[in-house]
């Protein structure tokens, strides 16, 4: 009898492999980062063909190869629409995506990142919140939820609202972190010690990033 596995998650990445497959990276709660493959997702009409796309959030069922899983349900309970039918958005959103994924380990505990990777998108599908500053959160509490955020600059003249801010991203639980808003003079020092800290502990290119800074500059 085939064993199987359920996790809940979101779709990271979906990559075309040979004539009909998809590869698809979710990231899980108690798994952590898996690699899955989804049989003839590229076929059309295919039950899978909008289940595995970036963004997907639900419930998947899984069974093990010799290498890895293979698909074998999935319950989608947030396809993310908004982001999808916004340029933007979905630029932002898929830059939210690649942190997750640098971030994440498989077999390891991720439910904070999830969590947060899950806020974090629903903060960029809302219409009253800046995407400016939700990226700054993400940001920020990603590095908190990992250890690395350094905390409020030591050698930085800040405002006490900027300061308050910082402070309360990375104290604040995930839940919460999205019921605040700042003025453009705040949001750019938070965006200047987000790019300080960024450069310094990641040191990392995405490739997402590169794209949604071009799309800004337009």
């Amino acid at each position: 009898m085939q064993d199987f596995l359920q996790v809940t998650g979101i779709v990271l990445k979906s990559i075309p492999v040979g004539e009909y497959d998809r590869a698809v990276t979710i990231l899980t709660t108690g798994k952590g980062k898996i690699s899955a493959f989804a049989r003839n997702a590229r076929k059309q009409n295919n039950r899978f063909m909008a289940s595995v796309s970036p963004f997907c959030f639900g419930k998947f069922k899984l069974y093990a190869g010799r290498n890895s899983y293979t698909i074998a349900e999935a319950e989608i309970s947030n396809y993310f629409e908004k982001l999808r039918e916004d340029l933007e958005g979905a630029c932002y959103g898929m830059y939210f995506l690649e942190v997750a994924d640098y971030y994440t380990r498989e077999n390891n505990d991720e439910a904070e990142m999830l969590k947060l990777l899950y806020q974090s998108l629903r903060a960029l599908s809302h219409e009253n919140l800046d995407d400016r500053l939700v990226r700054v959160i993400y940001e920020c509490k990603a590095m908190a939820v990992n250890g690395e955020f350094p905390g409020v600059p030591n050698k930085q003249e800040l405002s006490d609202s900027a300061v308050y801010a910082l402070d309360f991203i990375t104290y604040t639980a995930v839940e919460k972190i999205y019921t605040f808003t700042v003025k453009e003079s705040v949001l750019a020092e938070l965006q200047e010690v987000s790019a300080d800290y960024r450069e310094r502990i990641w040191g990392h290119h995405f490739k997402s990033l590169e794209m949604l800074d071009l799309l800004l500059e337009k």
